[in-house]
């Protein structure tokens, strides 16, 4: 199932995809957003179920014909995981961590697919990153790695736009990656049961065609079991919270010489599985 949040007459709405490629306004089925039927677990998926199965002509809209917002618009918290591919490790000469490597970005960074990213005027090297997803479902303290597959919901896509002279500027990495617009995501939350292995995804990230990173989900170092443990034993994971785990090699300042964002382009992630978010790049006015 993809579920995702839309916008039609200036208002979001929660929404699930379905095989033909409408969406299903889930409003008239009772919830105002879809973090709202994330924190009503199964159940919540089963009434969306039932209710597009028999949804009526005018909760039904042609994907074409809605603008798709970020699926969780404002996620109580967006986690994000730094140096966690071995490939980007190596290309960056880190030590490999052996903890991970955890941040966060604003509510404000937050963008849907094709929107746009906001290059700010006071930097001079903003950078991309193609990032693996994942949605906590039924939250908890003191989760067990064993057990992570009770807690996630499913997959998204998100690209942790990072300017690197300020990420650089300290040694907290907070300021580099909470611009407005630095966190696309999408286009949708693909639920768990629909990726039989998130370890073994192709990502990529393309600027306007040129392929710049190219890698796959195998090359984490710390994988979801891991970190919703890890996580979990520091505070507590709430329904509807996103983790981002980490970008792999071939990101801008990397490269030699550095490519870094520049307006007018268009940077598009893929994941397998998943599909693909694009988003056009402007510069601050």
């Amino acid at each position: 199932m993809r579920f995702v949040t839309f916008e039609r007459a200036g208002q979001p709405h929660p929404g699930l995809v379905t095989k033909d490629s409408a969406v299903v306004d889930l409003g008239p089925a009772g919830f105002a957003s879809l973090l709202e039927l994330i924190e009503a677990g199964q159940a919540g998926r089963s009434k969306a179920e039932q209710f597009e199965a028999s949804a009526p002509s005018s909760a039904r809209h042609s994907l074409a014909a809605v603008t798709l917002l970020a699926p969780i618009p404002r996620p109580r918290k967006l986690i994000c995981v730094g140096l966690n591919y071995l490939d980007h490790a190596k290309e960056t000469g880190a030590e490999i961590p052996k903890v991970p490597t955890i941040f966060n970005k604003f509510a404000t960074t937050v963008i849907g697919p094709g929107a746009n990213i906001v290059l700010p005027r006071v930097s001079k090297a903003p950078d991309f990153e193609a990032e693996f997803a994942f949605v906590i479902g039924r939250g908890g303290r003191h989760i067990s790695a064993e057990n992570w597959q009770a807690h996630v919901f499913g997959y998204t896509i998100v690209n942790d736009i990072s300017a690197r002279d300020y990420q650089r500027a300290t040694s907290q990495w907070l300021m580099g990656k909470t611009f407005d617009t630095f966190a696309p995501m999408g286009p949708w939350i693909i639920t768990a049961d629909e990726i039989a292995n998130p370890h073994e995804l192709d990502i990529e990230l393309d600027i306007d065609g040129e392929t710049l990173q190219d890698s796959n989900t195998r090359e984490l170092i710390f994988k979801v079991p891991d970190l919703i443990a890890f996580l979990s034993s520091v505070f507590t994971l709430e329904p509807g919270d996103v983790v981002s785990t980490g970008t792999p090699a071939g990101v801008g300042f990397a490269r030699k010489p550095p490519r870094y964002l520049r307006p007018g382009e268009q940077v598009t992630v893929r994941i397998a599985g998943i599909g693909e978010l694009r988003n056009p790049v402007i510069a601050e006015a």
